[in-house]
């Protein structure tokens, strides 16, 4: 082991021992030697433990260690200890802006056990009003994880969206042509993207090194002639299952994509859709709906205020929505048992209606629904008593505790919730978080099945980190009649704009819009609440 590598071992040790809150003098000697040894030249190989004890700020005991993973490249303290810390709490550590003692604090309080729940807490706010944090360490630790995570191979859709495009915008100047385009799983628009690729076609030598502005995901440019240029998007943008159910005049030369699926006696295929599952069966039958467009939703569900964790107010919430040009805004605080969301209390349930009734008689006729994203227990039972349930409009009822749940665990809880007659849409059914969290196992046609039983409606979460359901499973759930509602999940007024997101994988599932929930107008959702309530 190098020195550079013994003092990372050390420095981790000392991290891991504050962490669980041990010895504070033992912590501060080990992380003074780590660190002295990371800023000093000297060669610990081959020295013996005597001559390790006379190096300045190296006691008996680090010596000790020294020798420890100097003879076995191990040390059985650091091995303990990482034994009993989650993989992603020890990833934690490597955040700066936040040392052990923040560190735990987070996993004790908040349950939170890898850097991607940690990111998806600050975008809900979840750790302003955690004792020795705030807004500006929160904003410090969102930017450090951001930073974290561009260094990594894969990447949310959302997140290299706008560089993509302006890519291609530039290339367009550059090259002095009409004929780029975003091709492979970017213009699938796939939840997770691993590269940009670009589809060019000039006359001049396209060179990848000439690109100002390189984003951090891997580019791919990829180039070709104008005669080629329809052929090759058409062949790029498709996923291999997808072309592997083709088969076109690639001797050709096209004019248009459509042209291309024309020429195979089909109807187009949009983009989104072209993964290899149905879309080409459905395709040579003409039986491709229409797919749904953010256009046409007509309002927003399943929103936050500063009444539990959001950044607007109640107004501020309303006042944006309706400024977007949506009819109607469903609010839907956390409830009581999301301590660390600040949930709402019976008492603050009946506050925030009455401000309700306020804000709609002032912005009539935009409507503010009563809403609510109870918790589901861990018995399946929702967060309030019935006296309380009747008194919203519709309830979001979301699992946010005791995740690590076997398949047959989480989908009785969902089921039972979902068999609550108070329930209208279950929400982020999986838990997910892409790119952190797997979610907990579900058997999803029997969670559709009850929600098909009960009329309830399946939330789409728009959120670029959850987008949960599945897109793969909507199909199942038209199969079923379950409606799927498109929700932000907004904590702010600036989530609203996930909208966009959750209606990309929506069309990958074949989302139309008659089987969108809330592509009802606001007359429409009130009458269906209502009659849901009776």
């Amino acid at each position: 082991m190098t020195t550079e590598d013994i003092a990372y071992s050390l420095k981790l040790t000392a991290q891991l021992m504050e962490l669980h809150e041990e010895n504070p003098f033992k912590i501060k000697s080990i992380a003074n030697a780590a660190y002295r040894l990371n800023k000093t030249d000297i060669d610990l190989q081959g020295k013996s433990l005597q001559e390790l004890e006379q190096i300045e700020g190296i006691g008996k005991g680090i010596a000790a260690k020294i020798n420890e993973l100097l003879t076995t490249e191990n040390l059985k303290e650091l091995h303990e200890m990482m034994n009993k810390t989650p993989s992603g709490v020890i990833d934690m550590l490597g955040i700066k802006g936040i040392g052990p003692k923040k560190v735990g604090q987070l996993w004790r309080e908040r349950e939170i056990e890898s850097i991607g729940e940690l990111l998806y807490a600050c975008n809900e706010n979840r750790l302003i009003a955690l004792k020795g944090f705030g807004a500006k360490t929160q904003a410090e630790v969102k930017k450090q994880i951001e930073f974290h995570q561009s260094n990594k191979g894969k990447f949310h859709y959302a997140s290299v969206e706008e560089t993509a495009l302006k890519l291609v915008e530039a290339l367009k100047e550059k090259y002095n042509t009409s004929l780029v385009s975003l091709t492979g799983s970017m213009r699938r628009k796939s939840e997770i993207i691993d590269k940009i690729e670009i589809l060019i076609a000039s006359k001049s030598i396209v060179n990848i090194d000439e690109i100002e502005n390189k984003p951090a995901v891997n580019l791919e440019l990829i180039s070709c002639t104008e005669n080629e240029f329809y052929n090759k998007l058409f062949e790029t943008t498709a996923s291999e299952n997808h072309l592997s159910l083709l088969s076109y005049h690639a001797d050709r030369v096209y004019s248009s994509e459509e042209e291309i699926y024309k020429s195979m006696q089909m109807q187009y295929i949009e983009p989104e859709l072209r993964e290899g599952i149905n879309e080409v069966d459905l395709a040579r039958e003409n039986k491709i709906p229409k797919l749904i467009e953010v256009t046409d939703l007509q309002g927003i569900l399943h929103n936050h205020s500063t009444y539990s964790d959001g950044m607007n107010t109640l107004k501020e919430m309303a006042e944006y929505c309706k400024e977007l040009g949506y009819e109607y805004l469903g609010i839907c605080d956390h409830s009581q048992s999301a301590f660390y969301a600040e949930g709402l209390k019976p008492d603050r349930v009946i506050k925030q209606h009455l401000e309700i009734e306020e804000l709609n008689k002032a912005l009539f006729p935009f409507k503010i629904f009563k809403g609510i994203e109870s918790d589901i227990l861990n018995d399946g039972s929702l967060d309030y008593p019935d006296d309380i349930l009747k008194t919203f409009d519709f309830i979001v009822a979301s699992v946010h505790s005791n995740l690590k749940m076997n398949e047959e665990k989480a989908t009785a809880r969902l089921i039972k919730a979902i068999e609550n007659p108070y329930t209208t849409i279950i929400g982020h059914p999986t838990g997910r978080l892409l790119l952190s969290r797997p979610g907990y196992p579900i058997n999803h046609k029997k969670v559709i099945d009850a929600c098909a039983a009960n009329g309830v409606i399946m939330e789409l979460n728009a959120h670029p980190y959850r987008l949960d359901i599945d897109w793969r499973w909507i199909k199942y759930c038209l199969e079923k009649d379950v409606k799927i509602s498109i929700n932000p999940d907004a904590h702010s007024k600036q989530g609203y704009h996930d909208m966009y997101y959750g209606t990309c994988v929506a069309r990958k599932g074949m989302l139309t819009k008659e089987m969108c929930f809330n592509t009802l107008n606001r007359e429409e959702m009130g009458l269906y609440f209502n009659s849901r309530k009776g």
